[in-house]
């Protein structure tokens, strides 16, 4: 993650947009993947599948118990193929999703398929 340090009277308004990504720019997936799985609490020696759901690259780990997908142009379709798997944890990164719509409706669409998910984005 970005190492982000600022207060606000030190902030202006045109520095914002430095901060949409809070991702470090040379990270990739399985880096993501891997920290999701020391922050969780998930072995790093548990098996990890790579499927690919609705064009989009979805780990999933420990035969579904956390799906995490760090791709770009996230639909709802992605979102609902996994809360349809009803893994224990969800994870996605928070400028993933393709647009506000699919932002807005993540929870909902989790609520009507596997409420119990534990839901995180990044």
């Amino acid at each position: 993650m970005e190492n982000v340090y600022y207060t606000p009277e030190e902030t202006q308004q045109q520095d914002l947009f430095s901060l949409v990504d809070n991702v470090k720019s040379d990270r990739t997936p399985e880096d993501l993947l891997f920290q999701v799985m020391l922050d969780l609490g998930v072995l790093l020696s548990s098996p990890i599948e790579v499927k690919e759901i609705a064009g989009k690259k979805v780990f999933n780990v420990a035969d579904g118990f956390l799906l995490a997908c760090f791709d770009h142009d996230v639909t709802e379709e992605t979102v609902k193929a996994i809360a349809q798997m009803k893994p224990y944890y969800a994870v996605f990164r928070d400028s993933s999703m393709a647009n506000d719509s699919v932002a807005t409706n993540f929870d909902q669409i989790f609520e009507t398929y596997s409420p119990e998910t534990v839901r995180k984005v990044l």
